[in-house]
């Protein structure tokens, strides 16, 4: 099968690097991106048929590495207790999503509550789901699968602090519940609400 560089595709569908069998979807005007799983520049059509090479050679971020005084800058921006999706964008900004509803679609769709353009995420990648004993995440039938601390996951529960991966995003979930009581203006003094 004929190897794909560069420039844009006649028609969409999954391709495969041939580096590492990281997988991409590609619509009819996407260009074919850098690998996000190794940096390669070749891919194939992947075929439904063949032999799937999986993740086992896909590199993951040492987040103990990472500098994430991102997060914790985030977390002490927030003034509500509450569950978070907090990430960075492209434009290096911070994003940071309550998570008020019970269902949060993440995905390519234009339908996606958290909406990433990028041909390694499904248009339907997650979904997360609060519910009273706890907050999970759903794989919604992705093609490259959501990731939780590095283990690929059908679904799990989450805890403060985890990373969840979505194609080449990384999003960190912060369950704030002790956040401390802003100061009110009472008579000209500044006293704690209570």
């Amino acid at each position: 099968m004929e190897a794909i560089e560069s420039g844009t595709l006649a028609g969409m569908g999954s391709f495969r690097c041939e580096s590492c069998g990281f997988l991409v979807n590609l619509s009819t005007q996407d260009q074919v991106p850098t690998c996000p799983g190794c940096g390669g520049s070749r891919f194939e059509r992947a075929s439904l048929f063949g032999h799937d090479r999986g993740f086992e050679g896909r590199p993951w971020p040492d987040t103990d590495a990472d500098d994430l005084s991102w997060l914790d800058e985030a977390r002490r921006g927030i003034a509500d207790a509450g569950q978070y999706l907090v990430y960075e964008a492209d434009d290096d900004r911070v994003e940071v999503v309550p998570l008020n509803a019970e269902w949060t679609r993440i995905g390519r769709s234009l339908a996606a509550d958290i909406r990433f353009d990028d041909p390694t995420v499904s248009r339907r990648h997650a979904l997360i789901v609060r519910q009273p004993d706890g907050v999970r995440v759903l794989d919604d039938r992705s093609l490259n699968g959501v990731f939780v601390n590095g283990e690929r996951v059908e679904w799990s529960v989450l805890g403060d602090g985890d990373e969840i991966l979505v194609g080449r995003h990384s999003l960190r979930f912060l369950d704030v519940t002790g956040v401390p009581p802003a100061p009110v203006n009472v008579g000209g003094a500044a006293e704690l609400a209570s």
